[in-house]
């Protein structure tokens, strides 16, 4: 954890945040007194998704591997 002045936080801003990012937390003291703490924000995409939500909910007909097969091979077709 890395202490920083108010005046050092605004001229050094993009720096502080990129350190941030990256992980490291900083705190922003105004007369030494710490008064705000800067965090790296936790990303969506790392929490592990939970299988299965959408059962039940939703289905598929029973001939959806072959749903417009014909049409799908015409348009590969098409340019012969």
């Amino acid at each position: 954890m890395r202490i920083v002045s108010i005046h050092e936080a605004k001229t050094q801003f993009s720096r502080i945040v990129a350190q941030a990012e990256a992980g490291e937390e900083i705190v922003i003291a105004r007369a030494g007194k710490p008064v705000a703490r800067l965090v790296p924000l936790v990303s969506a995409a790392s929490k592990p998704r939970n299988l299965g939500l959408g059962k039940k909910r939703f289905t598929f007909p029973s001939n959806f591997d072959n749903l417009n097969a014909a049409e799908i091979v015409g348009m590969f077709e098409q340019g012969k």
